[in-house]
């Protein structure tokens, strides 16, 4: 099994976040990130990736940079990974969009920098998976997760961390690291 054998689906999550002061805000859209993850998409197999705003301008950016290059001829590539790309307004209903196009119950995993208690190892995740579920991966933006969002996850994959003394990747950088370690678990698991 991999992911594309699954309904595995990610999601940029803009609402609600934690800034340096630990407040709740609304983080900004960045065009890279629209392009950059729509890309990991195509390349690792996930169905769907929900940018999460409740921001009606910053979706409307988001719905322009995928029309564009949707309707571009000059780049087929980009125009096939922008097609992978939703836009949302909450994690709710981005659950509610999986669960209405598969009819199937919606697993949420959790990806943070910080540490919890309850996380599971890629490997363990990977051999978790059941096609009876759909699933949405989601990663922070800002300082990450309100804790309300990470409790009501189903699962919390184990943090990225290194023995440097810094944890605080790039969002694209964490991404391409996660769907890769899932890659990777899934061929073991052969």
């Amino acid at each position: 099994m991999n992911i594309k054998d699954l309904n595995f689906n990610i999601a940029l999550i803009h609402y609600p976040i934690k800034d340096k002061k630990n407040d709740v805000v609304a983080t900004a859209v960045t065009n890279m990130d629209v392009h950059d993850l729509a890309r990991l998409s195509a390349t690792f197999g996930v169905k769907k990736y929900y940018v999460v705003t409740p921001v009606l301008e910053q979706q409307s950016l988001v719905n322009r940079i995928t029309e564009h290059w949707r309707n571009s001829s000059r780049n087929d590539k980009r125009s096939e990974a922008l097609s992978y790309v939703r836009v949302s307004g909450s994690l709710e209903d981005s659950v509610n969009d999986i669960k209405k196009e598969t009819d199937k119950e919606v697993k949420v995993i959790a990806t943070s920098a910080r540490k919890f208690a309850r996380t599971i190892s890629f490997d363990d995740f990977a051999q978790a998976l059941d096609p009876k579920y759909s699933y949405l991966l989601i990663f922070g933006t800002g300082w990450g997760f309100t804790d309300e969002i990470m409790e009501k996850s189903d699962y919390i994959l184990e943090s990225l961390s290194y023995d440097t003394g810094y944890n605080h990747l790039p969002v694209r950088s964490a991404v391409s690291i996660v769907l890769d370690r899932l890659y990777n678990s899934f061929r073991r698991l052969k």
